[in-house]
């Protein structure tokens, strides 16, 4: 969040997984509109910012007050449960996660959690599995979910050694928050962790329904769906809508739930991208929707790559260096299909996607404005597993640095492969088949992995050493465990942390 002056503080509002319905939301409009306040903003994690000044914030406590309306003021101790509930339908369908489940598991929670949760289908690539330190994701098997643990404070991750019943999220959750914040010393901003001492903990105070893993996680390859615009699914129609400054107006937000309201669109949903989705339109209704849009002069056609960017909430540096940098790609006309992009300016924020520009943290009266730039393993957004790329690159030379590095993707993707009409031919024919095994090596103890292609830098092991040549007293750079403790896997099967 952006920095706290004495006058300015920062209202949050918690849409627990993304979801509000109109006329609640109206209410908070209505709320903020008597205070005096005339835009608001969405979070990464699916939520409402207001910024207040000190003379507003007494009528805005006031509102809320009377509509029973709970936020927190320059706090974040709460965070918003985040769900994948905006894509289905739109982006994804699943097997089995219909509206009746997402609403079933978020009116079980009988306590506001602590700990950041996110629950997702398996099958979209909308929301983030991982950014969250109890990630729900849905498994094959009706009904049930993997559960990936990613301790607080740390980088340390957990994989929950059965399925979890829908019913059982969160009473598991609550038991498992319990645990951490009561025994800090074990669990909370420690490393090497032992997840196993959680897990025999929670489940001998409580028995849950369960199942065992039978097959592996296995998550689509990342692709951000356009997320603006009027589209159009089955016999409706759903609406995006993102703003560039990453403010909307109370004027304009009320339009929308009055519009809701008169055409029985019950809710409203946020998205981790900051931009809101309305479902369920009826053909019949585009032209109401359309007269809304132009009279508060909204454009819904941004470009692809001013949509696919992660920044830290409330951060006016990090949107102005984002709006710098796509100018750049504008102009370059640069592509980045299956790219995203998070700015970080605090070393503590958690941001999700697989380019990522880090401000340097140094201050001081001879620091410089500069940038350290990374990316995710296999360029997965998903994955926690970061590669420097380049390090101490001016403001001056970002732009072209981020160029470099997209270059550097596609060559990748690309390979040495020299397409023809008939090679294109060929590989739709065979496109359905299962992937080609690539068998690599994986910690059994703390899942980490040692792939040859990109070697060990911890360890000083160089790119293309194969696992065979690893010295005898090479050990996990994670949890220190020894080569004999590495396991034979197919990398296609793996989720990468």
């Amino acid at each position: 969040m952006k920095e706290i002056t004495e006058t300015n503080y920062i209202i949050k509002v918690n849409l627990p997984g993304g979801i509000v319905a109109a006329g609640d939301l109206l209410e908070i409009l209505k709320a903020a509109e008597k205070a005096g306040i005339t835009k608001v903003s969405l979070g990464n994690r699916q939520q409402l910012f207001l910024n207040v000044s000190e003379q507003e914030l007494e009528d805005l406590e006031h509102e809320f007050l009377i509509a029973d309306i709970e936020y927190e003021k320059n706090e974040d101790s709460y965070p918003n449960i985040i769900s994948s509930y905006v894509s289905e339908d739109i982006f994804s369908t699943s097997n089995w996660l219909r509206e009746g489940v997402y609403k079933d598991i978020l009116d079980l929670f009988d306590y506001q959690p602590k700990l950041k949760i996110n629950l997702a289908d398996n099958n979209q690539t909308f929301i983030p599995f991982f950014t969250g330190n109890l990630n729900f994701i849905a498994s094959a098997v009706s009904n049930f979910w993997h559960l990936h643990i990613r301790f607080p404070k740390t980088n340390t991750f957990f994989y929950w050694p059965s399925l979890v019943y829908t019913e059982d999220i969160p009473l598991l959750s609550k038991l498992i928050e319990e645990k951490i914040f009561g025994q800090k010393e074990l669990f909370y901003d420690k490393e090497g962790i032992d997840g196993q001492e959680l897990f025999d903990s929670v489940t001998s105070e409580k028995r849950f329904i369960d199942q065992p893993i039978t097959e592996p996680l296995r998550l689509p390859d990342f692709q951000l769906p356009y997320y603006e615009g009027f589209n159009k699914y089955g016999n409706k129609f759903w609406l995006g809508i993102y703003k560039r400054n990453e403010e909307y107006s109370v004027a304009f937000l009320k339009d929308i739930c009055s519009v809701c309201l008169q055409t029985r669109v019950g809710q409203i949903y946020t998205t981790p991208w900051k931009s809101l989705i309305i479902k369920d339109i009826n053909p019949e209704d585009r032209k109401l929707w359309n007269f809304v849009l132009a009279k508060n002069r909204i454009n819904v056609r941004h470009a692809s790559n001013e949509l696919n960017w992660q920044i830290e909430d409330q951060c006016a540096y990090g949107l102005q260096l984002k709006q710098k940098l796509v100018r750049y790609f504008d102009q370059e006309d640069i592509r980045t299909f299956k790219l995203c992009f998070a700015i970080k300016t605090n070393p503590k924020t958690g941001l999700f996607g697989s380019v990522i520009i880090r401000k340097q943290f140094e201050v001081g009266p001879e620091a410089q404005e500069q940038f350290d730039i990374l990316h995710t393993r296999d360029f997965n957004p998903n994955s926690k597993d970061f590669i420097l790329y380049r390090n101490n690159v001016s403001l001056e030379k970002l732009p072209e640095e981020l160029a470099g590095l997209t270059d550097y993707f596609y060559d990748l993707q690309i390979g040495d492969n020299t397409f023809t009409t008939t090679s294109l031919a060929n590989q739709e024919e065979t496109s359905n088949f299962e992937d080609e095994k690539v068998l690599i090596h994986q910690c059994k103890h703390c899942g980490t992995i040692y792939d040859p292609t990109y070697g060990d830098d911890l360890n000083n092991i160089k790119a293309g050493t194969t696992f065979n040549f690893l010295p005898e007293a090479y050990s996990c750079p994670t949890c220190d465990s020894p080569k004999s403790d590495f396991l034979e896997v197919d990398k296609n099967s793996l989720v990468h942390l």
